[in-house]
């Protein structure tokens, strides 16, 4: 597969998340490897969940930097804690903290700036715990070799140590993450139970659905937080049925995103089209319905 010009084309530029806007030229010495664009985003956030484990106590101000949702105020916070190039690796107090989401989307801004096809993808991570948990990884178009390849860019060397996930994490083999699609199809054909997916207390189909939302929309370079919820995902939540509507949009939603690059002009059809899919006014700098 040679991949589709106007798709690798799409996937080359930013959006308004990804954008780096005043600070482009901070992403000008960044290097070129996948591994060391790794290490710089590892060394520029630590993980709200993973920040105890690594010996830092969090206040609850630190917290709210889970909220900074476009690059731009992300790289701002960054250089607040140390104005330093980003090439270099801060202490862990310097680094701002965030989520899986931010370090896939980081990293899919650092290749894009560098003219390299990224998109950040949101699903379930199967090598946390004995359930698919909610997690982000990155997807980037590998030219020499003419594939799509996924990137868990979070698990720096404390996690992966702690993980032992057993594979390569710089180029991840099928099965290890679901995108949102996958999970609903696989819960919706009896292949999977519902409650194995989601975080902390929140698990089942209301949760995998809201991941379908999430994928799709960066798959439009629309990547939102964890916690983002508008239009009709506020009519989900634990024990409440799906209509019938509902779920027949979900089934194609999850079977468009499940497209591959084929399915790429219907995903981007449908976000500029479905007013279920439209972020609320404000976007991106906006608070969302929580």
């Amino acid at each position: 597969m040679s991949g589709n010009t106007e798709v690798l084309n799409f996937y080359s530029c930013p959006g308004k998340i990804t954008s780096p806007g005043e600070y482009g030229t901070l992403f000008d010495a960044l290097p070129h490897s996948v591994p060391q664009l790794c290490e710089v985003v590892q060394g520029l956030i630590i993980h709200r969940d993973w920040a105890p484990h690594m010996g830092l106590t969090l206040t609850r101000e630190r917290v709210q930097e889970t909220n900074l949702r476009t690059l731009r105020r992300l790289i701002g916070r960054m250089l607040e804690l140390e104005n330093s190039p980003l090439t270099v690796k801060r202490p862990t107090e310097k680094r701002v903290v965030g989520t899986c989401r931010d370090f896939s989307t980081f990293f899919a801004a650092m290749l894009r700036h560098k003219g390299i096809p990224a998109r950040a993808r949101c699903g379930f991570g199967g090598y946390f715990s004995s359930k698919w948990e909610d997690h982000w990884v990155c997807e980037y178009w590998k030219k020499d070799e003419s594939r799509w390849v996924m990137v868990d860019a979070q698990l720096d060397q404390f996690q992966r140590t702690a993980l032992k996930p057993g594979f390569d994490v710089m180029d991840m083999p099928p099965g290890k993450f679901l995108i949102g699609g996958d999970a609903w199809q696989k819960c919706r054909r009896g292949q999977a139970e519902p409650e194995q997916f989601g975080i902390f207390d929140m698990h089942g189909l209301w949760f995998i659905a809201g991941n379908v939302v999430r994928d799709l929309l960066s798959l439009n370079r629309v990547e939102l937080l964890p916690w983002d919820i508008w239009h009709v995902m506020n009519r989900w939540g634990p024990g409440l049925p799906f209509s019938k509507e509902d779920t027949a949009w979900l089934d194609h939603l999850a079977e468009v995103t499940m497209g591959g690059d084929a399915g790429c002009d219907e995903v981007r059809y449908l976000y500029q089209l479905d007013p279920r899919l439209k972020p609320p006014t404000g976007w991106p700098d906006g608070t969302f319905d929580r």
